[in-house]
Order: structure tokens, then C-alpha cells, then sequence
């Protein structure tokens, strides 16, 4: 109940403030709400990374990227076909993918060091300003006659532009915050009865932790999609997979860094590059959608995805 009331306030809020600030509601997808929905993520791999669990840490990512594109983007798929824009195909999924394969040259000698999580920061940070600077113009270009009268149709019963974006802005961290205390709920259980079935500490990261810190990209892109912001949940799912390997890697590296399992550098990881790829290669062959037959295959991904840690990788 927690995380549905805070998905729907967010999804309320980042919508209105996409209208008062004259911008797509994919850009606040890709940026606030992709960030915030990210925030567990960041603050379950830097605690790994504090205690010495590198293997947790990126194992969070690797599971947290293939559960948002595949349990998460499965799951709303088959619910709904979910629409993608053409600029999101030809900008920000490529972006993605990239994104996905720098962490090869970064952790191939299995281990990330602080230059190389400050080198993911410094991406991370190059990639925002962009899409801020992009945002900005766009906004620039539509008239002021447009958008007053969007102002009118949408939201007539504010007054005050400033007012209105700060509230949005209030009752989007709310969302977040509640979010974030919803999804750390759900994980401090699902660890301890990982831990008592006997799970590597690799795997709960893979799994339990990345399936509890993915629960706020779930629940938002469900809302959104019921209200029909398809772009709000795609914004959410490719933007959460960017800042996941950017900011949560960069982080947890800079703040300590740390080695990892042999596997996490090799199947692993080109198992979450190959689910990043066959998103992209679904939203084609769906001619710019999700279809429901696309949602069953990423789903049935997922599955195996899951059967394969369980069987192999205790």
C-alpha cells in the first residue's frame, strides 16, 4: 500500500511539473524519477561496498538492470503494450547499451578501483548535464502562446508557476522517500530468508536485493502505465538501467573500492548486455512497442534468468 500511494503521487507530480516546466514527461522519467527510483540501489551497493561485498554491489546492478528490463518491462508489457518514441530508440537506448558495455574494460580484471568509479561518475554526470541542456531547449523552442495554453488546459486551477513547481518537486520526494522505505522493507526480509536458505551473498544481491530495490521502478511504471504516461515508464526503466551502471557503480567504487567473482566479469555480465540488447531488438521487431507477445518473452527471461542463478550459482 505504501509503494502504490507514493508511485501515484509521484507519477502526479512528474507529470504536472513536465507541463509546468514545458518538457517531455520522458525527460522527467529519464531524469528525476529514473534518479529517485534509483536511489535504493545506490544505497544498498555503497553498503556493500563498505563491508568489503563487491560481489553483492555489482550484483545488485547486473539483477536490478535485468529485472527492470525484464520482470519490470515484461510484466507492464503484458499488462499493456507499452509505446516507445521514436527519439528514445535512436537516443537513449543506444545510450544504454554503450553505457552497459563501459563496464567491460572497467571490471574485466575483476576488481574496480577509485579512478575507474570516478571515471562512471564523470560519465554519469556528462550524460545529465546533456539531458538537462536538451531539455532546456526544447522548452525554449515551444511558444509562449503553446504552452500558456497547455498551462490553461491542464492545470488551471494554479496561479503561481513557482508555487507549482515547487510543489511538484515536494510531493515527488515524498513519492521517493516512500518508495525508498517501501523497497527497504520488502529487502532486510527477503535477506534474511536468503540467508537462511543458504543463498551466496552474490546471488541475494542478484535476486532478493535487486528484485526489493527494483520495486519502486515496478510500482511507478504500473501507475504510469495505468494512467496511461507510457513515457514516464520507459523513461524510468532505460534511465534507472543508465544511472545503475553509472552513478551506483561509480559510487560504491569511489567510496571503496573492491574485487569481485570471476563469473560477474564474464556470463553474468553478458547476460545483463544480451536482456539490455533483446529490449531494444523486441521495441523493433514491435515497430516502437513492447508488444504482449514481446512482455511474454521478457518475462520468460527473467525465469530463466532466475533458475539459472538458483541451479548454478548458490
Amino acid at each position: 500500500m505504501i509503494l502504490w500511494k507514493c508511485a501515484d503521487l509521484l507519477v502526479s507530480a512528474a507529470v504536472a511539473l513536465a507541463k509546468r516546466l514545458g518538457v517531455s514527461t520522458l525527460v522527467i522519467g529519464l531524469t528525476i524519477v529514473a534518479m529517485g527510483t534509483s536511489a535504493p540501489e545506490v544505497a544498498a551497493s555503497i553498503s556493500a561496498a563498505v563491508r568489503g561485498a563487491g560481489d553483492v554491489a555489482i550484483g545488485n546492478v547486473y539483477g536490478s538492470n535485468i529485472a527492470n528490463l525484464a520482470l519490470v518491462g515484461g510484466l507492464i508489457a503484458l499488462i499493456r503494450p507499452l509505446a516507445i518514441q521514436r527519439r528514445t530508440i535512436k537516443r537513449e537506448m543506444p545510450v544504454m547499451i554503450l553505457v552497459a558495455l563501459l563496464l567491460w574494460p572497467v571490471l574485466r580484471n575483476l576488481e574496480l578501483s577509485r579512478p575507474e568509479g570516478l571515471l562512471l561518475l564523470a560519465v554519469f554526470a556528462a550524460l545529465i548535464l546533456l539531458t538537462v541542456y536538451s531539455a532546456r531547449k526544447e522548452a525554449k523552442s515551444k511558444s509562449a502562446l503553446a504552452a500558456e495554453v497547455i498551462d490553461k488546459l491542464v492545470t488551471p486551477q494554479v496561479k503561481t508557476p513557482a508555487k507549482s513547481v515547487k510543489l511538484c518537486l515536494v510531493f515527488i520526494a515524498i513519492g521517493l522517500a516512500g518508495l525508498a522505505f517501501g523497497a527497504d522493507l520488502v529487502v532486510r526480509g527477503g535477506v534474511v530468508i536468503g540467508r537462511a536458505a543458504g543463498l551466496s551473498e552474490a546471488v541475494i544481491g542478484q535476486t532478493i536485493i535487486a528484485v526489493g530495490t527494483s520495486l519502486p521502478e515496478l510500482v511507478t511504471c504500473i501507475v504510469a502505465l495505468l494512467r496511461k504516461e507510457d513515457e514516464i515508464s520507459v523513461g524510468n526503466l532505460v534511465g534507472s538501467n543508465i544511472f545503475n551502471t553509472l552513478l551506483v557503480v561509480g559510487a560504491a567504487g569511489t567510496v571503496r573500492p573492491f574485487a569481485i567473482a570471476a563469473r560477474l566479469a564474464a556470463a553474468d555480465y553478458w547476460i545483463m548486455v544480451a536482456v539490455s540488447a533483446g529490449f531494444v531488438v523486441l521495441t523493433l521487431i514491435g515497430r516502437r512497442k513492447i508488444t504482449r507477445p514481446g512482455g511474454a518473452v521478457l518475462f520468460c527471461a527473467y525465469v530463466a534468468y532466475i533458475a539459472y542463478l538458483l541451479l548454478f550459482n548458490r
